[in-house]
């Protein structure tokens, strides 16, 4: 690929946390023109949910390094294995002699139901699960020997795309049985109709009206057993689905050898706990005007760090859209 002509340096140094889709873009955005960016990654590559969080068989992870080699090339300085927040804090960032920093963290915390059992072992948060599964290459057992125990009998919790990609991914390292366990009925389930249409052509079972309430191990400590309860639709809620309602008397309950939770994620507090004057929100994503600015001079934020789980274009949009701002805003130091 052509690497296109960069503007003449600014002098000017960028910070950029986070190496996932809007961090890559803000990255590429400001390199070409003309500042110099440091591109911090937690993890020991680069990209973020496109390399964890996306499964191979949607985004193989040769596009993804293509792009990581590209802004590299462009002139983007690549530092892995660092954990804003605890290696550095963002405030040591700009003491040290950066003039803007963007954070893009994204919002990989995982949650949970908070129901017994919970911590037994091989119940899996889905991000735990696809980012093990990516990173270690599980998905090319056995080229790649680091496969991830999922047992004879799976079972996902949730309905949006990352469980689809939970159980897709789990489907493809060997069990007999996915099943896939819905509180709501098929109309109200978030994952684009694509999704579910694959899951169930590759067999990914449906379990709709059902939710968990316990899991129960055995001697070991091992996962074998989720209590559940069936589930009926009443009055809609803020999001505007039909909220579920446990049926009394309903509990039923199914084996398993391995359960993954996918019922979203949230923002981890690691950079808003350690930055002065970094406003969230009851949620703990950061607060930014409309072209990432945070209430803090010089820090601008973007993606789902500000705004919740959300596409990959919604954060790459967020990074161009910052780039602009902050190349204005060092523009302004020069006066």
């Amino acid at each position: 690929v052509k690497i296109p002509a960069v503007a003449k340096k600014s002098g000017f140094s960028v910070a950029v946390v986070g190496a996932g889709p809007s961090g890559l873009t803000i990255a590429g955005e400001l390199i070409k023109m003309g500042h110099k960016v440091t591109l911090f990654e937690a993890l020991h590559k680069a990209g973020g949910v496109l390399v964890y969080g996306i499964p191979e068989f949607r985004l193989p992870k040769k596009i993804v390094s293509a792009e990581v080699n590209y802004i590299e090339r462009l002139g983007v300085e690549l530092r892995c294995d660092a954990i804003i927040g605890r290696l550095e804090t963002v405030d040591e960032l700009l003491k040290k002699g950066f003039n803007a920093v963007y954070i893009a963290t994204g919002a990989g915390a995982p949650m949970f139901m908070k129901i017994p059992g919970e911590n037994l072992n091989f119940v899996y948060s889905a991000n735990e699960f696809l980012t093990r599964v990516n990173l270690m290459e599980a998905y090319r057992f056995p080229e790649s020997d680091t496969p991830v125990i999922v047992g004879k009998r799976v079972v996902v919790i949730g309905g949006g795309n990352t469980a689809m990609d939970a159980a897709r991914c789990a489907l493809r390292l060997g069990p007999e049985k996915v099943t896939l366990i819905y509180r709501r009925s098929s109309e109200e389930m978030p994952a684009r109709k694509a999704e579910i249409h694959h899951a169930e052509e590759e067999g990914i079972e449906f379990m709709m009206l059902a939710a968990p309430v316990e899991y129960r191990g055995d001697e070991k400590g091992n996962v074998k057993v989720a209590r559940c309860v069936r589930m009926k639709l009443g009055e809609a809620d803020q999001s505007g689905r039909r909220r579920p309602v446990v049926i009394p008397g309903s509990e039923f309950e199914i084996e398993v050898d391995s359960v993954i939770v996918a019922i979203g994620t949230q923002a981890n507090p690691i950079i808003a706990d350690t930055t002065q004057g970094l406003k969230v929100n009851y949620k703990g994503y950061i607060e930014v005007d409309s072209e990432g600015r945070t209430f803090k001079p010089g820090v601008f934020a973007g993606g789902d760090i500000v705004s919740g789980s959300a596409t990959v274009i919604e954060a790459m949009r967020a990074g161009r859209v910052a780039a602009r701002a902050i190349d204005n805003y060092l523009a302004g130091l020069k006066k």
